[in-house]
């Protein structure tokens, strides 16, 4: 049975809400790899679940909108060659996934205006570069 899936140190899914599907997997494999499953789909049903707090699964809902499809966020796993390592890959990526989705939004940056100093610097900065250009020139009569 799988573990619970750790999501950051305050949300854990429950193993329970979890659920796992496995099929043949594309690509080189060997002899094997007409006969074992090793492709893994992860599916967690989000809007169902009630490990999230409201606010925090709207803000899911919200930012995972276009990868749920009736509220189930699934996740899929095909690179490694054993199922092993792609049900490890799958939790990981929808650990991260949520995380992601849950996480606060970054703070506003609040606008300033440059100091006074910083603009006469760039002022007179400019200045010497215009002046050296016309000093290239020379005298064109």
């Amino acid at each position: 049975m799988p573990d619970d899936l750790q999501v950051n140190e305050r949300l854990t899914i429950p193993a329970a809400e979890l659920s796992w599907r496995f099929s043949r997997s594309g690509g080189p494999g060997g002899q094997g790899v007409n006969t074992t499953d090793s492709r893994v789909e992860l599916s967690w049903n989000l809007l169902a679940s009630d490990v999230l707090p409201p606010a925090l699964k709207e803000r899911a809902v919200e930012r995972l909108g276009n990868r749920l499809v009736d509220g189930v966020l699934t996740i899929t796993a095909s690179e490694h060659r054993s199922q092993l390592r792609n049900r490890e890959a799958a939790e990981a990526r929808l650990a991260m996934r949520v995380a992601e989705a849950i996480a606060s939004p970054p703070r506003q940056r609040r606008a300033t205006k440059p100091t006074r100093g910083s603009v006469e610097r760039r002022i007179g900065e400019k200045k010497r570069r215009a002046q050296i250009k016309r000093n290239r020139r020379g005298d064109v009569e």
